[in-house]
């Protein structure tokens, strides 16, 4: 399979309402130039529209640009004067509102000045694709598809594409490596049915959990307690999803269902509550309007009553019983017992799920090739941790489709259409061998296109093995580990959160000793979702409380140690983060030969926040850096740029973000797919230790900015301090970070070696940690999991 690349240098996005202008963000982040296109204003300059919408991203939460500099890749554009800007464009994403006759009429308008290899696609949620396709000549039809990005299209996974009649393979494949590695998407391909898998499958989940709401009498906000974590789906579970998407886009795309699917068996469902209704007619949206099911009343939350036509407190919690089941691991046993007991909220869970798995098995061969790409489709796309086909499956696949069956001949469920006779067949879609394609009646393995190739860790299905690899040497805190035998170790740490501690440390340094001798290079790599959330704090307030500060100083100066010794390892060690890096694990990366991060990378030296200041050589680092990029052999300007970032305790915002912040540097790699972490990671280990690797030579004459500096520093935080901006603690702390950074009392422009910076971290650090305030803010912290400002 060897499909030509989409190679992507300038794009244009086609309408700037919220979808539009976030998916010209997305591809601004990638570093693709992009025009973002709408109609003429009709006073001041025409391009208005697409300027307003531009200016207006840098507002929007969650920040759609990865860093606010990326703005300058998008230029505003109207179809009054800019047509001709087309032709330069490799891909064109018409993204305006869902009026078949408005996309049509804006069709015939560019077809003319496409270029003969340009892309097209439309991001529509649910319209027919053929019927767009058909608007355009025919030379271009093989080179159109539908794109349907998820909202916020620069952190939803998923990216549905839908091929028309004539699509070419070649474009899909070049479109398909595209946003998987350029735009760091999940691509499953869906048919051209109305609301394609996600929100086909999406949006009858949250009918069926209005239709049981009403069925059983239960609240809003006791459903939303029902339907969210508690069995792994997002915190804003159903309603608070509802208002957050907006209560009339959710009418709307209920009434796309009800007009677009006239046979669908469960047809009589699609139409929205008449509260739904009465909400959109008084104009409360949700949370773009300010109220919807749920509202503030000054501090408090209320959510609707509907038998009070009013608001009242919310926060209900599951009852015991339905709690208990609900804490039980085994899904067999769980499901079993929520179908087994009496309890409304109970009977309500069991109906929400059959009802889902009815309704994805009967339309399973309609809508999608596989039963992967349904449930790929809504975890990424809906952000549950499994899809309906998983959590089927993992509930014992027999048991539940003589369940669900039951139901139906009883008339419990919501259709009385059978169960697809494929059901009975198989023991589950999700095998060693592939998931289950109704349309070939086997099981069909994961797509082949050399672009996973790079996902050696790919998203797992239920059930799914993938190649550990050999573990070279292991303790408590660390496994290193080899995958393939391309002499590139990989080394993951065991800890929760992948804290730092004594075994952590010593793991480290043990495996730089055995890289050093047997492989070529050393990649630090989590299985999780986070790199590191730092040192174990938990442990080290115990030393203090216990007064044992002689084992503090001795892990602080072991953290040191580890630290020093990544920095000048004789092979190379690449970072590869993805997640949080908090304190020490941003510390860590800061010390790697070199740091290839995740796009969505939380990054961060906050030990301020919990009355600490970094001492695992994070300061040293920064002192030695502004000292390199001093420009006229000053380091203060750095240093001040700097000592922002870790006095405010800053967590970068991305992985673009951290390099602004000084965090990561300028020629660290950044990827836009986590799962292609790993591969670029040992590529550039590779790379760098085939190039002849060679730690820096230690850093023997820095330059600090001594006394002076830290005057200047010391003059910004009074006035502060005096403006009640931070507390005296804050002062304190950064007082102490600035004292480092600054290399202590010592005459501006002096020259110290790192081990000089090292120490002074270490005292300061000591001083600190025995201050009954920072011991507050600790324990706050470990306590409620947020920062105390004391």
């Amino acid at each position: 399979m060897s499909h030509p690349p989409l190679r992507v240098r300038k794009a244009a996005v086609l309408g700037a309402g919220v979808m539009g202008a976030q998916i010209a963000a997305h591809l601004a982040n990638a570093d693709v130039e992009t025009l973002l296109f709408d109609l003429p204003a009709k006073e001041g300059d025409k391009s208005g529209i697409a300027q307003k919408a531009i200016a207006n991203l840098a507002k929007l939460s969650p920040a759609p640009l990865a860093e606010k500099s990326k703005v300058a890749g998008i230029t505003p554009a109207n179809y009054d004067e800019h047509l001709e800007a087309l032709r330069g464009c490799d891909l064109v994403i018409e993204a305006i509102a869902e009026r078949l006759d408005w996309k049509l009429d804006l069709y015939k308008k560019i077809a003319p000045y496409l270029s003969d290899s340009a892309v097209i696609a439309s991001n529509t949620s649910g319209l027919s694709i053929n019927a767009l396709a058909d608007a355009l000549p025919v030379k271009l039809r093989a080179r159109f598809s539908g794109i349907h990005f998820f909202n916020p299209p620069r952190y939803m996974h998923l990216v549905e594409l839908i091929p028309d009649r004539e699509t070419d393979r070649d474009v899909l494949a070049g479109l398909e490596a595209f946003l998987t590695t350029t735009l760091g998407k999940g691509v499953v391909y869906a048919k051209d049915t109305p609301n394609f898998i996600g929100n086909r499958i999406g949006v009858f989940s949250i009918l069926a959990t209005m239709h049981h709401t009403a069925q059983f009498g239960l609240g809003f906000d006791l459903v939303d307690a029902l339907t969210g974590p508690a069995i792994g789906r997002p915190k804003s579970a159903t309603y608070r999803t509802a208002d957050v998407v907006g209560l009339d886009t959710m009418a709307h795309v209920i009434k796309t269902m009800a007009d677009t699917l006239p046979n669908d068996p469960w047809h009589a469902h699609f139409q929205s509550p008449a509260w739904l209704s009465a909400l959109i007619a008084k104009g409360a949206l949700g949370q773009k309007s300010g109220a919807g099911i749920y509202t503030k009343r000054g501090k408090d939350i209320v959510v609707l009553d509907l038998a009070k036509q009013d608001y009242a407190a919310s926060g209900a919690k599951p009852s015991e019983e339905v709690a208990a089941i609900l804490a039980i691991k085994n899904p067999v046993e769980k499901f079993a017992k929520l179908r087994a007991s009496a309890d409304p909220q109970a009977q309500f869970l069991w109906a929400v799920f059959r009802d889902l798995f009815h309704y994805s098995a009967y339309h399973l061969a309609d809508i999608a090739e596989t039963a992967r790409d349904v449930d790929f489709a809504i975890r990424w796309g809906y952000g549950w941790k499994l899809g309906p086909f998983e959590t089927w499956q993992s509930a014992g696949w027999r048991e539940i489709a003589g369940w669900i069956a039951e139901d139906i001949a009883a008339g419990k469920a919501m259709s009385s259409a059978p169960l697809p006779e494929w059901v009975g067949r198989v023991d589950g879609v999700h095998h060693a061998a592939g998931s289950y394609s109704p349309k070939s009646g086997k099981d069909e393995p994961r797509s082949q296109h050399p672009v996973y190739a790079r996902q050696l860790f790919p998203d797992a299905l239920l059930g799914e093995k993938f190649d550990t690899g050999t573990t070279l040497w292991e303790n408590d805190g660390v496994r290193l580990w080899q995958l393939g035998d391309d002499g590139i170790g990989i080394v993951s740490f065991k800890t929760k959160m992948n804290t730092v501690n004594d075994a952590v440390l010593d793991g480290i340094q043990h495996a730089i000793g055995y890289a050093e001798k047997n492989l070529k290079g050393l990649v630090i790599w989590q299985t999780g979702e986070a790199f590191s959330a730092g040192a174990d704090l938990k442990g080290m307030l115990g030393f203090v409380q216990a007064g044992k500060i002689d084992l503090l100083e001795s892990m602080i100066a072991n953290f040191q140690r580890t630290s020093q010794r990544i920095k000048y390892a004789l092979v190379p060690v690449v970072a590869a983060v993805r997640g949080l890096a908090l304190g020490g694990g941003c510390e860590f990366q800061m010390h790697c030969a070199r740091t290839v991060a995740a796009l969505e990378s939380y990054i961060g030296l906050v030990e301020a926040g919990v009355g600490l200041l970094p001492a695992g050589g994070g300061l040293k680092e920064i002192a030695v850096r502004a000292a390199q990029r001093a420009a006229d052999g000053d380091p203060f300007p750095e240093v001040k740029r700097l000592f922002e970032t870790v006095a405010q305790a800053k967590l970068s915002g991305s992985a673009l973000e951290a390099k602004q912040l000084g965090l990561l540097r300028p020629d660290d790699v950044v990827v836009f797919n986590a799962f292609e972490l790993l591969y670029v990671a040992k590529r550039i280990a590779l790379a760098m230790a085939e190039a002849g690797y060679r730690p820096a030579l230690p850093a023997d004459a820095v330059t600090v900015a001594g006394d002076v500096g830290l005057a200047t520093l010391k003059m910004a935080l009074v006035n502060m301090l005096e403006g009640r901006f931070i507390s005296a603690h804050d002062n304190e702390i950064a007082t102490r970070i600035g004292d480092v950074l600054c290399g202590g009392r010592i005459e501006r422009g002096s020259q110290v070696d790192e081990q000089w910076l090292l120490d002074l971290e270490r005292k300061h650090f000591f001083e600190l940690a025995q201050m009954p305030k920072t011991q507050e803010r600790i324990q706050h912290t470990l306590t409620t999991g947020k920062p105390l400002r004391n």
